[in-house]
């Protein structure tokens, strides 16, 4: 590799540069950052719209002495190129290699570890209000999307941001919009004068003349609202305290760097609006920036090509289908979304019945406290929301649906491991934390059709049910079709697989798959158990009454989960069975391949045999203990 990029291995290489320098080098940067990720598969259009911004930044702040939050962090491959991760970029989200993510155990640039949205405002104030009680001269910057900008967390950080006095500067990277006619020559020039200490001074100068004088300080604070109303969005911002500055051309370096050299100066919460355009520099994913957020591997030259043959669905777009099937025959069913529509395969929902969707943000919360008024007057809500998601709106769920009784169907994707995404988007949690919660229940299909059934099922119960499946593809299952294609599966019921001897293997979800596999080897019996709560207890005592020993897996965490709950049933019937969990254990599991992290955790089918092996092997005695 030649060029610039070539001598960058840290900002302090970066800040040797001259400014003259700093547009070839984001050619390079960027030109390196479409080839690398078309190689790996990641983000890519959040990427290409911040190789300016995060030059500037690290080319102005004293990183990493200064403390750079960047929210959910999909955005953070240019600074992860710049920060010595330049030759690990091949490894990216791979089994062994660097994360997708900001991960403060992989650099000390990486100030916070992000992943899940909203969360840079409140870190970035506690680390400004840290070097203030500790009297470090520091900078912390939190740099958030207008997405994110959605969610209630970062106006609560807001509210509490404008009446401290820490060095804190807020960064709207605002990428949802077009650069408008504002942000050019004047709007840079007024930008710059707006951040710079003349206008901070005379600002608070006029305020305390004028403070002898009400109704001439109300004047003039109307004055300047109007001013500044010509060229920017809203003062919105200021009314939280905080000096509000842009919006600028985020891909513009020479009003990026004079800009936010002049903040560096300033004192008390700044607010930098920036305008970029995602996917940067790439006109196919300029031009579809969606298909290009999360790609896999692909060559730059042709881009995303579609598979000559359609694959098997995924769990995503099964439950796509079953919501619009049941949206067809019920008008109660409402789908809300908090800001997942494609993820969550809702986007054919959203086309063909518009005034029955909702996408509320990025607000989980409200999402389901939303939902929660629907079912009040007579609809029927479905959430679709992923498992790690779900987590942020726990109380919304206890306190405004399960403790009312409401009827709502929460539609939990990414269920389990979710591979390349890694421990902060993995959904590992949900069994534990919902099972322990009244007039909710737990749905575990093992394939397409089982998930389209039951999400049947869950619909028709009077309180809230959720429904886990996970993300990729299953074993291709025909879905239900035909008129009744929507009748559901019983309620609470499991059914017996296969029929073996000595010992039952309990499956969970799609983890059935593998444990038939591992049961022909073991002559197991195999149970589809296909609720984690209620659980199917007259199948269960029956199989345990007739087996030597119970197997449970699980693709969600040992500790409280599915497997838990069996031995709760068997010590509440007396029936003393040893009972072997199989799931994920007690420690976050990283990035990496789905199939490869199965079987690291003896997962998969010679993961299940080897473990029912070892759990069943005689213990020898130890030499010299009697036996």
């Amino acid at each position: 590799m030649t060029g610039l990029l070539s001598t960058i291995d840290s900002p302090a290489d970066l800040r040797r540069l001259t400014r003259a320098q700093l547009p070839a080098l984001a050619a390079e940067l960027r030109d390196f950052l479409l080839h690398s990720v078309a190689r790996t598969g990641g983000h890519l259009s959040s990427n290409l719209g911040t190789v300016e911004l995060t030059l500037a930044l690290h080319y102005v702040f004293n990183t990493p002495e200064d403390r750079i939050v960047w929210d959910v962090g999909h955005q953070t491959y240019p600074h992860k190129i710049l920060t010595g991760r330049r030759e690990r970029m091949g490894s990216l989200r791979q089994l062994g290699g660097i994360s997708g993510f900001p991960l403060r155990s992989e650099s000390g640039y990486d100030a916070f570890g992000t992943a899940h949205s909203s969360t840079s405002i409140s870190a970035a104030l506690g680390m400004a209000m840290a070097a203030h009680q500790k009297g470090e001269n520091r900078q912390a910057i939190a740099v958030i999307g207008d997405g994110a900008m959605t969610a209630g967390m970062a106006f609560e950080a807001l509210n509490n941001a404008g009446v401290l006095d820490g060095k804190l500067l807020v960064i709207l990277n605002d990428n949802d919009m077009s650069i408008s006619p504002p942000v050019g020559a004047l709007n840079r020039y007024l930008a710059q004068l707006m951040s710079g200490r003349f206008y901070s001074t005379a600002k608070q100068v006029g305020k305390q003349v004028l403070s002898r004088t009400p109704h001439l300080l109300e004047l003039a604070k109307r004055l300047e609202e109007q001013a500044k109303g010509l060229v920017v969005p809203a003062t919105l911002f200021e009314k939280f305290g905080f000096n509000y500055i842009g919006p600028i051309d985020g891909h513009d370096l020479e009003s990026l760097i004079p800009t936010l050299e002049n903040i560096k100066q300033l004192e008390g919460p700044q607010f930098l609006h920036v305008v970029t355009k995602k996917g940067r520099g790439y006109d196919l994913a300029e031009a579809d920036p969606i298909s290009y957020h999360g790609p896999g591997k692909f060559d730059p030259r042709v881009g995303l090509q579609q598979p000559a043959i359609p694959p098997t669905p995924t769990f995503s777009q099964v439950f796509g289908r079953w919501l619009c099937d049941m949206a067809a025959h019920d008008k109660r069913l409402v789908g809300i979304t908090p800001a997942m529509r494609e993820g969550s395969g809702m986007v054919e929902f959203h086309q063909r019945f518009p005034d029955r969707y909702y996408d509320v943000g990025i607000a989980e919360q409200h999402a389901v406290t939303f939902g929660a008024g629907l079912a009040c007057e007579g609809l029927r809500p479905v959430v679709a929301i992923y498992s790690t998601f779900l987590q942020r709106a726990y109380d919304q769920l206890v306190h405004d649906v399960a403790l009312q009784k409401l009827p709502m169907v929460l539609a939990l994707d990414r269920a389990g491991l979710v591979g390349a995404d890694g421990p902060t988007h993995a959904g590992a949690y949900d069994i534990p934390f919902l099972r322990c919660i009244p007039n909710v229940s737990i749905a575990c299909p093992a394939d397409e059709a089982e998930c389209y059934r039951l999400l049947s099922t869950a619909y028709a119960q009077d309180h809230a049910v959720a429904v886990r499946y996970p993300r990729g593809s299953g074993t291709g299952a025909a879905l239900p079709s035909g008129p009744d294609g929507l009748q559901g599966l019983p309620y609470g019921k499991g059914e017996l697989r296969r029929q073996g001897q000595r010992i039952a293997i309990l499956a969970f979800g799609t983890l059935l798959q593998p444990a038939l596999v591992a049961a022909e080897a073991l002559d197991a019996t195999v149970v589809n158990m296909r609720w984690a709560k209620p659980l199917d207890l007259d199948l269960l005592l029956a199989v345990a009454r007739s087996h030597e020993a119970l197997v449970t897996v699980e693709e969600g965490a040992i500790a409280g989960g599915a497997g838990s709950a069996v031995l709760e049933a068997l010590q509440a019937a007396r029936l003393p069975l040893p009972v072997l969990q199989l799931g994920l254990p007690d420690r976050f599991i990283e990035h990496g391949d789905h199939g490869k992290l199965l079987a690291g955790l003896g997962l998969d089918a010679e993961g299940i045999e080897r473990s029912v092996r070892a759990w069943l092997a005689p213990v020898e005695p130890q030499q010299g203990v009697a036996a």
